[in-house]
């Protein structure tokens, strides 16, 4: 009797090990062999463009930081921080009481030299006349003396009287000289206090201009240099973008890009190259690239910063995959394709490489069906594993 339930009870134990056994294989062959889910793309014709990626800094290629040339107080300013501003826009004025006293100086100096002038071409009239005179009483002198009316005492006399007169015509002459080079000092004083006078007055230099800082408030002292406020002109905006050198070969000016600015990273704006640079830094390999942009995001700031996606190339409605899809197996190329409802490892051959898309110029047709893992882990997807669409 104990050993009958001893036997049974050993069977019971079995028959469980048993169902436990066939439960754990049942699962392990459904997880080994069940289809897997996918997603799937089909092959289609596309347009693939080539692209060096960059990235870079908003500026513009006309910056200017404006600044006084004299010493002076600033008494009005006439634009603020983020003030748009256009050519010969007064910007700043300095107190100027004092170089108008010196213009005021300056003018009456002029003045004064200019009746110097006057008076000196007076002097001339006066000496010449005087000379005329002298001349006519030396040859008469000199006639009366040949006929023994006149003494050579007298005529010694009528020569030095002359002498006088052709002395006082040169003195005369020079002192004109003199007082027109005191006009023409006069004139360029006068017109270097104008000038300083001028100065007081600091207008914009650039159209379409943007002050984007404002260093000093009215009533601060600035001497010549000394900042102002920056403005950058609003009629070529770059991005100066720093690109990998191995890019070199493929860039030319004049290439389109798509800019895309971190503050709007849903939305590209158009540019083209505008300069590449000759120099690489020595540490990063990389060497800058001038992007011209064509429109700005509504909100933007210099300095803000942006990718830059230069087209090297492009080719319209030829064979593509999305470059995500792409395997590689001893260094080659691939994709997952559905094969009758089973993943099939497919080597392909590639051609120009786009951003997101390549271009497919082998082992691949319009219309063939590509699989990736519906979890993103294709290292399940062995040849032959069953599918799930």
């Amino acid at each position: 009797m104990a050993q009958r339930k001893i036997a049974a009870r050993v069977f019971r134990i079995t028959w469980k090990l048993v169902i436990v056994l066939v439960v754990i294989g049942a699962l392990a062959y459904y997880l080994r062999f069940r289809p897997i889910p996918v997603k799937t793309f089909a092959v289609k014709a596309d347009t693939v463009r080539a692209e060096v990626m960059g990235t870079g800094t908003l500026d513009a290629r006309t910056k200017i930081t404006v600044s006084s040339k004299i010493t002076g107080r600033i008494a009005a300013l006439g634009a603020d921080q983020n003030d748009p501003v256009s050519k010969d826009k007064l910007l700043a004025t300095l107190d100027d009481s004092d170089l108008r006293q010196q213009v005021e100086m300056a003018s009456a100096t002029l003045e004064a030299t200019k009746a110097s002038l006057a008076r000196a071409e007076s002097e001339i009239i006066r000496a010449q006349a005087v000379l005329t005179k002298a001349k006519l009483d030396y040859d008469r002198t000199a006639q009366v003396r040949g006929q023994g009316a006149a003494t050579q005492e007298e005529v010694d006399k009528a020569r030095e009287g002359l002498d006088v007169a052709q002395a006082g015509l040169g003195s005369s002459q020079a002192a004109k000289v003199e007082a027109e080079h005191q006009v023409v000092t006069a004139e360029r004083t006068l017109q270097y206090q104008q000038a300083r006078l001028a100065d007081a007055k600091i207008f914009c230099p650039v159209d379409e201009g943007l002050v984007t800082y404002r260093y000093r408030e009215v009533g601060d002292i600035v001497v010549p240099g000394t900042a102002i406020m920056d403005v950058v002109c609003l009629k070529e905006m770059w991005v100066s973008a720093w690109v990998d050198e191995s890019a070199s070969g493929t860039l030319a000016v004049g290439q389109p890009v798509r800019i895309v600015f971190r503050s709007d990273a849903e939305k590209s704006y158009s540019g083209e190259v505008a300069r590449l640079a000759k120099q690489t830094d020595r540490e990063t390999r990389e060497f800058l690239v001038d992007v011209r942009v064509k429109d700005l995001p509504s909100n933007w700031s210099v300095g803000q910063r942006a990718e830059v996606y230069i087209q090297t190339g492009q080719k319209a409605d030829v064979p593509s995959v999305p470059q995500r899809l792409l395997l590689w197996r001893n260094g080659k190329p691939g994709v997952l394709v559905d094969d009758g409802g089973k993943a099939r490892y497919q080597e392909i051959g590639l051609g120009l490489k786009g951003r997101e898309t390549v271009e497919v110029t082998g082992g691949l047709k319009i219309g063939q069906v590509v699989i990736t893992a519906g979890d993103g882990d294709n290292s399940k997807l062995t040849d032959g594993r069953a599918i799930q669409r």
